[in-house]
């Protein structure tokens, strides 16, 4: 996921805090088969052009059918995925891996992030296909993300704080996403997880994570935001039944 840059004093201010918990309102049991971690490894052409060391890409991905994944478009594109032509991906859902053949059907949305629908060319059994949330997400509703930061499953609560105003953020739903102290929870691999309301419905899907790197001592500390501030940035479900804008 892309980090953000805050204030300095917003940093430090997050820092003291006692612990506190938010239970989220779906059990997992809800939510289960509906989201995956997803990565491609790239090929030896492939590697050639990314950067130094990198091998491949991952993320986070919701099913719309057994055959159809939803993410955000800087996932796919950080995957080389072609609308041409099929590529292997690895989809995990909990402790199971398996390969597929993927290809992005399209992309969605008129905002500087958009979503991407990639096809699969065979269904995943067991797939549990996610309802989709049509009314807008209100100040102080509650949401849960299902997320796999770092290829690891973890159901997260938290509220959504309002929609973005400014140029770069302008009709992104921001949000305030935790477990217990831990405010990066959702971070690096989370990047196209289902944001879903209490009843389990997709609202936005998770795209950007706010953060700072402080310099402390001899060592680089990377840092959210202060509390009852917005740490994770998603595009909103709308932006599915949107054509992407002309460029």
């Amino acid at each position: 996921m892309h980090g953000r840059f805050c204030s300095a004093l917003v940093a430090l201010l997050s820092l003291s805090v006692p612990s506190r918990a938010d239970t989220p309102c779906l059990d997992p049991a809800a939510v289960a088969h509906s989201t995956v971690a997803i990565t491609r490894y790239f090929d030896d052409a492939e590697r050639t052009t990314a950067r130094s060391g990198v091998i491949g890409a991952q993320g986070t991905a919701w099913f719309l059918s057994p055959t159809t994944i939803v993410t955000v478009a800087h996932v796919a594109e950080g995957m080389k995925l072609s609308t041409q032509v099929w590529k292997p991906i690895e989809v995990q859902d909990g402790g199971d891996i398996r390969p597929i053949q993927a290809r992005l059907q399209r992309l969605a949305g008129q905002r500087q992030e958009k979503l991407a629908v990639i096809e699969l060319q065979e269904p995943v059994a067991g797939a549990r296909s996610v309802a989709l949330r049509t009314a807008p997400l209100v100040p102080e509703d509650r949401v849960v993300t299902f997320a796999y930061p770092a290829g690891r499953p973890r159901l997260v609560g938290g509220r959504f704080v309002q929609f973005g105003g400014d140029d770069k953020l302008a009709g992104a739903a921001l949000l305030e996403m935790y477990e217990g102290n831990d405010r990066l929870v959702v971070d690096h691999g989370a990047s196209g997880a289902p944001v879903l309301d209490c009843e389990g419905r997709v609202a936005a899907v998770v795209s950007t994570v706010v953060t700072q790197t402080l310099a402390w001592a001899s060592d680089d500390m990377r840092i959210s935001t202060a509390w009852g501030t917005p740490n994770v940035v998603s595009v909103p479900i709308a932006a599915l039944t949107e054509s992407p804008a002309a460029p």
